[in-house]
């Protein structure tokens, strides 16, 4: 499908029901490929995501030195010398927040100049305080317009030994900051400044891997670190399904009254948006406040749930979401307005949508503009399996992180106008 393209789902008329795994995760398989590409030998990566931010991961590490071979659709083999080389171009990395945050904190380790750059959206997306922290280790790390591009001229060497971070715009800026740490020279101490940052279970996802690879990480505060300067080697690495993929089918099977097998307990995610779960099973009674702080790529998903509750649903804790592939709050309350007006409104950085279960089985056309945002696409898809007349523009976003996207819902039985 082309940009122009569009997808209208047609409403499902029985329960989904079926098998239905989520891909791998896509925040797990690019901390993965970094880490294995820091590390001298081979890893075998399996259950790995294979999308656009992935690969974009992937081919900037090919860039840099990294021999990284494909042998299937869910694994990579990784081999590293422990070191990264200069790029002999910049580092382009479409719109993955994740790639670029990391592999610009991962350029302090080249003994070298390194330009992290992006498409038109990632050029938009704030990087500033990864900056700053880089340049108290006495990194030449600059951002002209605190977003990307970014270049970076190191020497492999840190002048200083703790960073103070502001986590509050993304907790990536902090788990680029600890990966990077370990390839270092000396032990480094990184602390928040602050206690607001955002998906703070994400940095556990960081720790956990750094150690799988070899790291010496250590929790010294509720807000601090000590990451002592080991490298990393290689390993062998199962990266666990994607959480913000499962809670599209989770959201899916309570709307329709199905029951969709993911392939894994819902109580083996260990990433923060499967607490999503909890929420999505007390549908059609979702609680009047969800604050999205420590789950937000989940909040599409319950937002557009919401629009079929019972009662009005007040999201608080989302001001991030202002900054992700795009303005999600803005996103979502445009794209519920479309369905009905009134539907949703922004209350400063707050979303609130107002419920109407009378939405379900009518024909409403809307025109769903995605702003090219993988999780806008994918959260919509959901109110057409029950209102008439959803059309998602743009439906290849989504292969940003679930490239088999609607695949997956047709193998459950959803169908499709307007498609090719």
């Amino acid at each position: 499908m082309s940009k122009d393209k569009k997808l209208t789902i047609i409403p499902a008329k029985a329960p989904l029901v079926g098998r239905a795994v989520p891909p791998g995760s896509k925040s797990i398989t690019n901390r993965a490929l970094l880490l294995a590409g820091l590390a001298k030998g081979t890893s075998r990566l399996s259950g790995a995501l294979k999308s656009d931010d992935t690969r974009y991961m992937a081919d900037a590490l090919r860039a840099m030195g990294v021999t990284i071979d494909e042998r299937d659709d869910t694994s990579f083999v990784v081999t590293g010398s422990g070191k990264l080389l200069p790029p002999k171009a910049p580092l382009f990395l479409g719109n993955a927040g994740t790639a670029t945050r990391f592999l610009t904190a991962a350029a302090a380790l080249v003994d070298g100049t390194v330009v992290v750059d992006g498409d038109q959206h990632m050029r938009k997306r704030p990087i500033g305080p990864l900056v700053d922290a880089l340049r108290s280790l006495g990194i030449d790390a600059t951002a002209e317009t605190g977003c990307p591009p970014v270049t970076v001229k190191a020497t492999g060497c840190f002048e200083a030994s703790r960073i103070g971070i502001d986590g509050g715009l993304s907790s990536q800026y902090v788990s680029a900051l600890l990966m990077m740490a370990a390839g270092g020279d000396r032990p480094v101490d990184i602390e928040l400044l602050g206690e607001d940052i955002g998906a703070l279970g994400y940095i556990d996802l960081t720790t956990a891997a750094m150690r799988a690879f070899g790291a010496k990480v250590e929790k010294t505060s509720a807000i601090s670190w000590r990451v002592e300067p080991t490298g990393y080697t290689a390993a062998d690495f199962v990266i666990e399904p994607d959480a913000s993929a499962a809670t599209y089918l989770w959201a899916a099977e309570v709307l329709t009254g199905g029951s969709i097998d993911l392939g894994v307990p819902n109580g083996a995610f260990t990433q923060p948006d499967a607490r999503a779960y909890e929420m999505i099973a007390k549908f059609p009674r979702l609680p009047a406040e969800i604050d999205g702080s420590q789950m937000q790529d989940a909040v599409p998903t319950l937002a557009v749930l919401a629009a079929f509750n019972e009662t009005p649903v007040h999201f608080v804790g989302i001001a991030n979401l202002r900054v992700k592939e795009c303005d999600r709050i803005r996103a979502l309350s445009t794209g519920l307005t479309q369905i009905r007006p009134d539907l949703a409104r922004e209350e400063g950085d707050d979303l609130i949508v107002q419920s109407d279960p009378s939405l379900a089985g009518r024909r409403l056309p809307a025109e769903i503009d995605t702003f090219a945002d993988h999780r806008i696409a994918m959260s919509f898809a959901l109110a057409g399996l029950k209102i008439d007349g959803i059309t998602i523009l743009d439906p290849d976003c989504v292969g940003k992180t679930f490239p088999a996207y609607w695949r997956t819902l047709a193998g459950l039985g959803v169908k499709y106008a307007n498609e090719g």
